[in-house]
């Protein structure tokens, strides 16, 4: 099997559902931690049983139950919004259907929390908006006991391979992000990948709220060093800022063979093994895998194993025909729309924002090296020079989403709050 097969997979999977539909949907999801308020460990019982009560209320319906019959993932009836535990007990999510505004899902996301947060604090709980689980340490963070999430967290703490990581392969239990999901086309996914990965810098300054005081890491944004220096960035492909523009399809397809896959699945059973190229898969005669449990398994590649395949970059193509931008933490609660405004604005006024930064004065000064303009503007403290250059960067980026949320006339403007003093 050649690169050319393995590129033309991957195109099947990610270009195949891509609609030439002009009409804009919004997709969000939302992680937040279960917080104990006095400061103790979260009780997962607590939270289970928040899963339980909203099951018994007409409007939800259980979708899926651990392997102990627990309910873990809700369907809103009317709305079909997911309400799920992220990898943990400790770590709720609200996955929103498509909408055709930020407000009909900022409305929803409102009466689930009137709802919920009421449970939860008769247990002295409550959903909080932070981008790390305050109490990460102290908290069981076992996977929820379904295969996937099992594979998953076995994956991340694997040894085998060469790669020195970090010593939290149980971060995905405990970091939570805000994202946003938008509708591309064939002729501007590639336009809007290229600019949004020229703007990381920015969002890490406005939106930075992941901090880790357990390790003196230079950063407000934890999160990027936790999935960096994960196995899911194995290859320094899979994660994060892109390293390039891309001229054409064809130069992004060939930076997306080189991304890892390292998941198949045999007998409907969830197998994982050390990281792949996507160009070298198939080339393999047998992998060594291993089930949830850690059994090891021979494997024989196959292509309908690319079907599982999935990077991690913050500007990440889906097989759904969206773009999902995954680079922000979880705001506090009173600002979860902020990023998503921020953002869909921006979307909207794609060539404005493109000319813009042809010519902005930011990386006149600063250069192009946008990984690492990302690492330098998610520091906890900034020149006085430093922070002159990112706050004049945003203010301008800001008033291009400002026009595009003004363009769109559905009042979204009132969703963009910053708090940075940008003037």
């Amino acid at each position: 099997m050649t690169k050319q097969q393995a590129i033309k997979l991957l195109k099947d999977k990610y270009l195949s559902n891509m609609k030439e539909s002009t009409e804009l949907f919004v997709g969000v999801e939302l992680e937040f931690p279960i917080v104990e308020i006095n400061g103790n460990k979260t009780n997962i019982e607590v939270t289970k049983k928040l899963f339980q009560t909203l099951a018994d209320f007409p409007e939800f319906e259980i979708e899926k139950k651990d392997q102990d019959n627990n309910p873990i993932q809700l369907v809103h009836i009317a709305s079909k919004d997911r309400i799920l535990f992220e990898l943990s007990y400790n770590t709720i999510e609200f996955a929103f259907e498509r909408a055709h505004s930020i407000r009909e899902v900022a409305e929803r996301f409102d009466s689930y929390l009137s709802v919920i947060q009421p449970i939860l604090r008769e247990d002295n709980h409550e959903i909080q908006g932070k981008g790390i689980h305050p109490q990460w340490k102290e908290n069981d963070n076992r996977p929820v006991k379904i295969e996937r999430y099992k594979m998953l967290m076995a994956f991340l703490a694997m040894k085998d391979t060469e790669m020195q990581t970090h010593c939290y392969p149980s971060y995905g239990a405990f970091i939570c992000g805000n994202q946003v999901q938008l509708d591309v086309r064939r002729d501007n996914y590639l336009r809007i990948i290229n600019a949004f990965n020229k703007i990381e810098a920015a969002k890490a300054y406005l939106f930075s709220n992941s901090e880790f005081i357990e390790e003196e890491w230079d950063t407000r944004v934890a999160r990027d060093i936790f999935w960096e220096k994960s196995l899911h960035g194995y290859f320094k492909e899979n994660v994060g800022v892109y390293p390039q523009d891309y001229k054409n399809e064809e130069d992004f397809f060939h930076h997306l063979s080189k991304t890892a896959i390292f998941t198949a699945i045999r007998e409907n059973k969830s197998l994982y093994f050390k990281p792949i190229r996507v160009e070298n898969y198939l080339e393999k005669r047998e992998i060594k895998a291993y089930t949830a449990d850690g059994v090891e398994v021979i494997i024989t590649p196959l292509e309908e194993d690319l079907k599982h395949h999935r990077s991690y970059q913050f500007q990440d193509l889906t097989a759904r025909g969206t773009i999902e931008f995954r680079s922000v933490c979880t705001q506090a609660l009173e600002r979860t729309f902020a990023p998503i405004a921020f953002e869909l604005g921006l979307f909207v006024q794609l060539e404005k924002l493109e000319n813009y930064l042809e010519t902005c004065p930011f990386f006149a000064t600063e250069g192009t090296n946008y990984r690492e303009l990302r690492k330098k503007y998610s520091k906890k403290k900034l020149s006085e020079k430093e922070t002159e250059s990112i706050k004049k960067f945003s203010k301008d980026l800001i008033e291009i989403s400002k026009a595009g949320l003004l363009e769109r006339e559905y009042g979204e403007g009132q969703y963009l709050l910053i708090n940075k003093e940008i003037d």
